[in-house]
């Protein structure tokens, strides 16, 4: 198929260099062969970097000789198939060179605009067959980013863009279909974002730092936002919200961008912006202050309220909406997904804040929101939001069973017990685990107790009918739980919120990790009743403290919270209140990564706390070279060169 790509800049290259390792003749065309020369070399520095990350198999000349530099448009146009316009974001000038495609151009071929801000239907008025003309918006830089918008404008055939679609996917691209609307759907939710951080930092709430900060830390979010708008060019953001504005997309007036903008600060390209940097062109991340202002609410609302919006227009779909956030603005997970998890109240109160605050209609909360709201689908913690969480609930004697995928929860529930751990509490728990590292829904599982206490330990009730002989059985009992916890496929975190003493302890103790609340104690109080530690705390104390543990079974005495971060038995303290969203944060984090991986990594390391360090390490290389022949790692490294993150199933 011949490819004719008008413009050579960034965007025009990258695309010219996909659609040639996709087996395609190339025809670039710009103004001048220097301009055209430069752009060659680029892509040949491109190639050779793909070449060496060994992601393309094919010779790098075979694919440079389908490559074709034209300066008369005339010619290079001359009985295209696929047409894809990538020069500047003028209107008249996109309109003469369809224009032209469609005077020289196959009377089939596509007419794709790869404009990212203007609308298509505009586009189109330079063309007679308006049907034949698509937006086809790829990302910069377009040999890495893995999504395309496909933009359906008002007069577009289906099969332009059943067209359009096929050749992005061709290229190997992810696509999403989005209506012809200002900025369509990736940058207008971009602009909503940074709209809620212009909101937070010109209202006073917090600096350029603590949002940026936040953003990272609160949200996940691989840059901050003005670190973002400076990598990208302020002055480009502006040029797009300008654009966009003017065709009736109201926003919060971002006076600091604009300012900065007047002033030839536009970012990492002039040397300055919202920060500074060693020199034009040179980029070095910021280093961020921590910050304990939680300002992710504010910085996604808008967003949500956009997307929501748009869904109720028809504009977009949710499974597009959330590609979209992931592929396109590289967030962590999709802002749907966000709002479930902050609450869809939570995000309604936060956008009629704004609105009081600015006097701005569009902050109104849309009727989606309004809705959800009314019929209680507050998201995670109702069980339906944007989306379904299925989260299943089973209430054993002692304990209780939750499934709220990514995560099992175990509750020991027994609170007028304080979660004392008896006969029964223990076959459930073997139970609940067998059950939890069956289900794939589950990639992390978390012990915590019911009210305010993780467990005080065995139930000193069940000793009164204990001999020697069933004492030694119970404590074997334990151990086998307690060894099913340490060697269990799937990550295991304790989240003690109250007392952990004897049992309860060391039920925390066989977890992988520990995050404790600032109020939990714990202990070994066994000393006390003329006994030892009868669940593990003898063997695993040793390992964990580093031999330091003997004073806490000797002495028997509880210690704080802090004190037990010191010895190293919890890995992380946080407020009571933070407890549970801190474990959630982290067991999410860590349900990203590949289970293949984990359940190995985790093994792996188990195995070489009780062996010598030649079978241990031998015993790492098995694993290593096992997971290369695994999807997940497959996926891992495509996605390592796309730079985005993987999505890992477990194959």
């Amino acid at each position: 198929m011949k490819v004719t790509v008008v413009g050579s800049g960034v965007m025009g290259h990258g695309i010219a260099e996909l659609a040639a390792i996709a087996g395609n003749q190339v025809w670039m065309n710009d103004v001048s062969i220097e301009i055209l020369n430069q752009a060659l070399e680029k892509i040949k520095w491109s190639l050779s970097k793909l070449k060496e990350s060994g992601s393309l198999r094919e010779d790098l000349q075979n694919i440079l000789s389908r490559i074709n530099l034209e300066v008369d448009q005339a010619k290079a146009l001359k009985d295209a198939d696929f047409v894809i316009e990538a020069v500047k974001e003028d209107l008249e000038l996109k309109r003469k060179i369809f224009s032209n495609a469609e005077r020289y151009a196959s009377p089939n071929a596509v007419l794709a605009t790869n404009t990212s801000s203007l609308p298509v239907s505009e586009i189109a008025d330079g063309v007679r067959n308006k049907s034949r003309l698509v937006g086809i918006h790829f990302f910069n830089p377009p040999v890495l980013m893995p999504l395309v918008e496909i933009i359906k404008g008002v007069d577009t055939s289906e099969e332009t863009v059943r067209s359009a679609i096929n050749f992005a996917r061709s290229l190997d691209k992810e696509t999403i279909i989005v209506k012809d609307i200002p900025g369509f759907f990736v940058n207008r939710v971009l602009l909503r974002i940074m709209e809620g951080a212009c909101y937070i930092l010109e209202r006073g709430k917090a600096s350029v730092e603590e949002i940026d900060s936040s953003a990272i830390e609160d949200l996940g979010f691989p840059m901050g936002v003005f670190i973002l708008a400076d990598y990208t060019g302020l002055d480009i953001g502006y040029s797009v919200w300008k654009a966009v504005s003017s065709r009736g997309f109201k926003m919060f007036q971002c006076s600091s961008m604009e300012r900065l903008v007047n002033q030839g600060k536009l970012g990492v390209k002039s040397g300055s912006g919202y920060y500074s940097y060693p020199a034009p062109g040179k980029f070095i991340r910021p280093n961020l202050p921590k910050t304990t202002k939680k300002l992710g609410l504010y910085l996604i609302a808008p967003a949500v309220n956009e997307i929501a919006n748009l869904l109720s227009e028809n504009v977009i779909n949710k499974e597009d909406a959330e590609k979209g956030c992931v592929l396109g603005l590289g967030l962590p997970k999709g802002v749907l997904t966000y709002a479930d998890e902050l609450g869809i109240d939570l995000i309604v109160n936060a956008l009629e804040e704004m609105k009081s605050n600015t006097n701005m209609d569009h902050f109104e909360p849309s009727d989606v929101l309004k809705t959800m709201l009314r019929e209680n689908e507050l998201g995670k913690k109702t069980g339906k939001g944007f989306f379904n969480y299925g989260t299943e609930e089973r209430t054993f004697t002692t304990i209780t069973i939750r499934v709220d995928p990514p995560i099992g929860w175990i509750i020991l529930n027994r609170p007028s017990r304080y979660n004392a751990i008896n006969s029964v509490m223990i076959k459930e728990i073997s139970k609940g685990l067998d059950d939890l590292e069956e289900n794939e829904k589950v990639r992390v599982v978390v012990l915590t107790g019911q009210g305010k206490t993780f467990s005080a330990g065995a139930d000193v009730v069940e000793f009164n009918s204990l001999t020697p002989m069933k004492a030694m059985l119970a404590s074997k009992k334990f151990h086998e739980v307690f060894m099913k916890i340490q060697f269990l496929t799937k990550p295991v975190i304790a989240a003690i919120n109250g007392l952990a003493l004897g049992g309860g302890l060391e039920l925390a103790l066989a977890c992988d990790i520990r995050i404790a609340s600032s109020t939990a104690e714990v202990g070994q109080p066994e000393i006390n009743l003329g006994l030892i530690p009868g669940g593990g705390a003898t063997q695993r104390l040793s390992r964990i403290t580093g031999g330091r543990g003997l004073e806490i079974i000797l002495t028997g005495r509880r210690i704080n919270a802090d004190e037990a971060l010191q010895f190293g038995i919890v890995d992380k303290v946080v407020k009571p209140e933070s407890l549970e969203d801190e474990v959630k944060k982290l067991a999410e984090s860590v349900a990203e990564k590949s289970p293949l991986a984990l359940a190995s990594a985790k093994l792996a390391y188990r195995i070489g706390q009780e062996t010598n360090i030649w079978a241990g390490t031998s015993y790492e290389s098995s694993l290593f070279g096992l997971l290369f022949s695994t999807k997940d790692f497959e996926e891992g490294v495509r996605a390592f060169v796309e730079r985005r993150k993987p999505k890992f199933k477990g194959e």
